[in-house]
C-alpha cells in the first residue's frame, strides 16, 4: 500500500488495532478488533466515531458577492441553492448533460461563503469541475489542513456536548462554528449525529477525548457501509454514476419545487431535459430495496431474474445486523419496482427468491 495516501490519524488507527485496507486512494481502517458486527450495533445503540478525512472539503469564497456564487453553483445541479438559509446544509447532486450524476455532495451556507464536502473517490473530478465553472465568481479552495470526523448514534449528542455544549441545540442539517470546530448535524448512517471538521494539529487529541468516553467506539469502513445500506443511502459508484439519473435513484426529494417544471427557477441545470421528463412521466427503471429469503446475502453484481430473464443487478448488498437479515439495493424496470414483487437472484449458481421492499430497511432517527 506504499502508493496510497495516509490519513492524518493513521497512527491512531493502527494503535487502536485498525485493519488498514485500500479505499479511494487511501489506507483506511475497515474494522477494529471488535469487528464489523459489534461496531455496527454499537453505533445504533450508543455512538461511533468515524474518520472520514478522505472526503474532499472545499471552501467556495465569492469574488463579488454571494448572489453571483450562489447562482453559478446552482447552475451545476437540480437543487435549490438560493433558498438555503445561512447556517443550514443541503444534499446536492452534480449532474451531466445526459442527466446522470457526476457526484453527490453536501453543501452549507456559512454566511459569507459556501462549504462543500464531496466524495473521496470523486474529489479529483469535483474540484476541477467547480474550478472550471465557478472561477469567475469564486475562489475554489481545497481544505487540506483539517481532519473530518463523524460521530454517529443516539448518544452522539451527549458525547460531543461534553466537549462543546452548543451542539445540543443544533437540528438536523444545521451547521455551526464553535471556535476552530466546523460542525454539521448530519451523517451517513441513518442515525442522529455530527460531522466535525477539526484542524489537523488538534485532531488526534480531539479524537482521543471522544474515544475516552464509555459510549464512543471507533468504527471502520465495514460498519459504515452496512449502516448506510440499512438506511437505504446511495453510494457513488454503486447506486449512483454518470448514467443514472436522480429520478431513477429515488432522489426526487432532493429536487426542490423551485427547480422543477413550473418552479421559479425551473431547469437551467445540466441534464434538465431528461430529469424534468422523468419527473413528469416516470423513469424506465428505479432503485429498489430487496429482501432476500434466508440468511445468504446478495452482494453487488448479483443478477436478478423474473420469469422472462435477467431484469437487473444488485448494486449493494450484505447482511443487516440491526434487522438481522440480508438486505440489498438494485435497479429494476419500473414495472417491476412495486413493493411485494418477487424476483430471483443468482447466488453461486443457484437462483434464490428475493422480494422488493420499501426503504429504509432500518428507520432513521435524525433530530428534526
Amino acid at each position: 500500500m506504499s502508493d496510497l495516501l495516509r490519513l492524518g490519524l493513521h497512527d491512531l488507527h493502527v494503535e487502536l488495532g485498525g485493519k488498514m485496507v485500500p479505499f479511494a486512494g487511501y489506507e483506511m481502517p475497515v474494522q477494529y478488533p471488535a469487528g464489523v458486527m459489534k461496531e455496527h450495533l454499537h453505533t445504533r445503540a450508543a455512538a461511533g466515531l468515524f474518520d472520514v478525512s478522505h472526503m474532499g472539503q472545499v471552501i467556495l469564497r465569492p469574488k463579488a458577492g454571494m448572489a453571483a456564487l450562489v447562482a453559478a453553483f446552482e447552475a451545476l445541479m437540480p437543487v435549490d441553492v438560493a433558498g438555503l438559509a445561512e447556517g443550514r446544509q443541503r444534499y446536492g447532486l452534480f449532474t451531466n448533460e445526459a442527466g446522470g450524476v457526476l457526484d453527490d455532495l453536501m453543501f452549507a451556507n456559512r454566511g459569507d461563503h459556501l462549504f462543500v464536502v464531496v466524495n473521496a473517490g470523486r474529489k479529483r473530478h469535483d474540484i476541477p469541475h467547480m474550478t472550471r465553472h465557478l472561477s469567475a465568481v469564486a475562489e475554489v479552495v481545497e481544505v487540506t489542513d483539517r481532519a473530518l470526523l463523524a460521530l454517529q448514534g443516539p448518544r452522539a449528542e451527549a458525547a460531543l456536548a461534553r466537549l462543546e455544549p452548543g451542539v445540543a441545540a443544533m437540528r438536523f442539517m444545521d451547521v455551526a462554528v464553535f471556535g476552530d470546530l466546523w460542525v454539521s448535524r448530519s451523517g451517513y448512517t441513518g442515525e442522529d449525529g455530527y460531522e466535525i471538521s477539526v484542524p489537523m494539529a488538534r485532531a488526534e487529541g480531539f479524537a482521543r477525548s471522544l474515544l475516552a468516553m464509555a459510549e464512543v467506539m471507533p468504527i471502520g469502513l465495514g460498519a459504515r457501509d452496512s449502516l448506510r445500506l440499512e438506511a437505504g443511502l446511495c453510494l457513488y459508484g454503486h447506486e449512483l454514476d454518470e448514467t443514472i439519473s436522480p429520478v431513477e435513484a429515488g432522489l426526487t426529494w432532493a429536487i426542490q419545487k423551485s427547480r422543477r417544471q413550473g418552479g421559479v427557477r425551473e431547469g437551467s441545470f445540466p441534464g434538465a431535459a431528461r430529469i424534468l421528463r422523468e419527473l413528469a412521466d416516470g423513469p424506465a427503471r428505479r432503485r429498489v430495496g430487496l429482501s432476500p429469503e434466508g440468511r445468504a446475502p446478495m452482494r453487488d453484481g448479483t443478477v436478478l431474474f423474473d420469469g422472462e430473464g435477467a431484469v437487473g443487478t444488485v448494486t449493494s448488498g450484505g447482511f443487516g445486523p440491526s434487522v438481522e437479515a440480508p438486505v440489498a439495493m438494485a435497479y429494476v424496470p419500473s414495472a417491476l419496482s412495486t413493493p411485494g414483487t418477487r424476483l430471483e437472484g443468482e447466488v453461486r449458481g443457484k437462483r434464490l427468491p428475493v422480494t422488493i421492499v420499501e426503504m429504509p430497511f432500518f428507520s432513521t432517527s435524525y433530530k428534526r
